[in-house]
């Protein structure tokens, strides 16, 4: 049984042909392209600082775990070792249980729980940590798994899109599910058409699915902001603003709270 450090030890090998550029990178697109990981997470940190203050300091936590969760997924494509995989894998179920936690509306908390969000912490903590270890029994479907639950908060963000008329919080949904779009079709090709991408000789996606996913993320989590607030922060006003101009036609979204008046 090969070690779990070992390299190619992991049963998950993307499509990216391995060892092509360099003897010790097995997938040379798939590592690199987590860089941006590094970039989004701390200025994402710096950005949303104000709003930090004023909501929850545990929000800190979110942004550091995107940021492991490019370096797990580094480390993983690197080596394809089962340990890599792991690593990757939990870091990201946790950044997820890190936004249930903080964000997710009251409303769409299980019933038996009502409306009280430590408790409903607890839940997702000990649902996190049960996940955890189930994790390791069948690592196949970790992905798939994970995959299941973001289509879980597509719902959620369509149903708060349905009841909101601001116009902001529209447009960055709707951009959102344009890029989140692209990503999982990225994702789902490498996965299941890598014979096709590799007989044109562009086996590339999942390196693609994760420049894509690394900007998704920075807009659902101001998406899950701006809809916090009209719950938890009725009395604040939160502008969508873009990193580095507002006038870009694209750029990274931040909040700031109007009444710190303050002007993007």
């Amino acid at each position: 049984m090969p070690s779990i450090f070992a390299y190619q030890s992991s049963e998950v090998d993307w499509c990216e042909s391995n060892f092509q550029h360099w003897e010790l990178v097995a997938e040379f697109y798939n590592t690199f392209s987590n860089v941006t990981f590094f970039i989004f997470g701390p200025l994402m940190m710096f950005l949303m600082h104000p709003y930090v203050q004023k909501r929850s300091r545990y929000i800190y936590v979110t942004f550091i775990l995107f940021t492991v969760v490019g370096l797990f997924s580094m480390y993983f494509h690197m080596t394809l070792s089962f340990l890599g995989q792991m690593l990757d894998e939990i870091a990201i179920l946790w950044l997820l249980a890190s936004g249930y936690s903080i964000w997710m509306p009251r409303c769409y908390f299980p019933a038996f729980l009502g409306e009280n969000r430590p408790q409903y912490i607890c839940l997702v903590i000990t649902a996190t940590v049960v996940s955890t270890f189930l994790s390791f029994l069948t690592p196949m479907i970790n992905a798939y798994a994970l995959n299941s639950i973001a289509l879980h908060i597509v719902y959620i963000v369509a149903q708060e899109y349905k009841k909101t008329s601001n116009k902001e919080l529209r447009h960055l949904i709707e951009v959102t599910m344009v890029l989140w779009a692209f990503a999982f079709t990225s994702w789902i090709s490498d996965r299941w058409l890598c014979s096709f991408w590799q007989w044109i000789n562009f086996s590339y996606l999942h390196s693609i699915w994760h420049v894509l996913i690394s900007i998704t993320c920075p807009y659902g989590i101001v998406i899950m902001a701006m809809v916090d607030a009209t719950y938890e922060m009725p009395d604040k006003t939160l502008k969508v603003c873009y990193w580095p101009r507002d006038t870009w036609p694209m750029g990274l979204p931040y909040v700031e709270i109007s009444d710190d008046n303050k002007s993007c």
